[in-house]
């Protein structure tokens, strides 16, 4: 893409209603714009990385055995009444009449409307497990939306509801998910920390939320050190192999871990004092085991093998991938901006002319743009008329893996400058070699 003929409205000056860094350099690198109170169009850039993160999130969904669909924004009202959490969810739900004066809503999530369709196909033990899932926008009615992104009124959610027989089974099936979360994380560059969290509306006694640590994390966070080292899964793990997906879990669960909420002071001040972590965190993922407490109100039942009718057990378990964009930059960036991990960053080469309108500029960026191109790598070219420092500041800020420079200066030597934007380092090589180490970024 050339930038010339991109959409990337950078701005110069930082927000002033801008609290936090993801949701400062989101509005400065022409991420995303605000149209409303917690309300937000993703722009071309963040949108690219917002599709790279939902690809990830489904490839390990999938992975895992969930199979995806889609549901709709608005619910009926009925449904949610059936479960008796219409009254109960409180003014966090966006609330409306269609024409015909019909209560609707505007989901804030769909645990009833996934039981209603698993009830209307689902009638034998035979078809268990399943695990169901979709990438949709919600809506809550958040009281003080704040910090862009992270907690918006309107925002993008992967929700996976799992179906099973029995206690036994739904906890394998939320085991699957757990170890899943893992996975997604590890991939989007984050060292996530599972710890035991309240049910909240959703309901349930088995909750985990998925934290990392950031400085401008909205809650305090208690942990053992211990799981800043620990290995993610592998891709390989069987998820069918129950007692190896349970020894995962309990590997993971074995040391000390909680959000403010559930932390027990005496707990953790008997872990040694080396051991202890406590700091900010940034809730990327939570998941839940409810039982049956959405199958018995609404009768979703299946017949089991001994011939009698079974309430089914159910689990949710949700990812916010627009919120997960901003949690990266809280994770990765610098005084000069974004610094995206290569699996999501919108391109993954910046590639700057400083001498648009040179003959041999122009000749050798259009030979590496072209010969990238052709290789699948996601090159955005600066070829603007603008000043050299203004194109770095520009790939500074977007925050681009690799950088590819090109300036009469080193091209009289045959040489093209490259630049690492998370380490900094640089090295003049020529333009075939540049070519030739770049071509494998796709």
């Amino acid at each position: 893409m050339r930038l010339s003929r991109y959409f990337l409205p950078i701005l110069k000056e930082n927000p002033k209603e801008a609290e936090i860094v993801s949701h400062r350099l989101m509005l400065r690198g022409g991420m995303i714009r605000q149209e409303g109170a917690g309300i937000y169009a993703f722009l071309p850039l963040g949108l690219r990385v917002l599709n790279k993160i939902c690809a990830i999130v489904r490839e390990e969904q999938n992975r895992s055995g969930a199979i995806e669909l889609l549901m709709p924004t608005l619910q009926s009202a009925d449904l949610w009444r059936e479960s008796g959490r219409y009254d109960a969810y409180g003014k966090e739900m966006l609330r409306l009449k269609d024409r015909h004066e019909r209560d609707m809503l505007y989901g804030p999530t769909n645990e009833e409307m996934i039981t209603e369709i698993f009830r209307a196909y689902v009638r034998s033990y035979k078809d268990l497990p399943l695990n169901l899932y979709h990438i949709q926008t919600k809506f809550r009615d958040e009281v003080r939306p704040r910090f862009g992104v992270m907690r918006g009124r309107e925002f993008l959610m992967k929700d996976a509801y799992s179906f099973d027989l029995d206690e036994k089974g739904a906890r394998h099936s939320y085991n699957k998910m757990f170890v899943a979360y893992l996975r997604t994380f590890a991939r989007l560059s984050l060292k996530s920390i599972p710890m035991r969290a309240e049910t909240g509306p959703i309901g349930g006694d088995l909750s985990h939320e998925f934290i990392i640590l950031a400085s401008t994390g909205e809650s305090e966070v208690f942990c053992h050190r211990g799981y800043l080292t620990m290995e993610t899964p592998a891709a390989d793990v069987n998820f069918d192999d129950t007692a190896a997906i349970a020894r995962i879990v309990a590997d993971w669960t074995s040391h000390y871990a909680a959000t403010s909420d559930m932390h027990e002071a005496a707990k953790f001040d008997a872990l040694p004092e080396a051991a202890r972590v406590s700091a900010r965190g940034i809730e990327v993922g939570h998941i839940f085991y409810f039982g049956t407490k959405y199958s018995e109100p609404m009768k979703a039942v299946v017949n089991g093998p001994d011939g009698k009718e079974h309430l089914i057990h159910g689990g949710s378990y949700g990812i916010g991938p627009s919120r997960l964009v901003a949690a990266i930059i809280e994770a990765s960036h610098d005084e000069a901006g974004m610094i995206w991990p290569e699996a999501v960053a919108p391109f993954a080469v910046g590639l700057a002319n400083l001498k648009p309108g040179d003959a041999a500029c122009d000749g050798a960026c259009g030979r590496i743009y072209s010969e990238l191109a052709a290789k699948g790598v996601d090159v955005l070219y600066d070829d603007r008329d603008e000043r050299p420092g203004a194109k770095f500041a520009t790939l500074d800020l977007i925050g681009l893996p690799h950088q590819a420079i090109v300036g009469p200066k080193s091209l009289a030597e045959g040489k093209v400058e490259l630049k690492d934007r998370r380490s900094g380092e640089r090295e003049l090589v020529s333009v075939e070699a540049a070519i030739a180490k770049l071509g494998g970024k796709a």
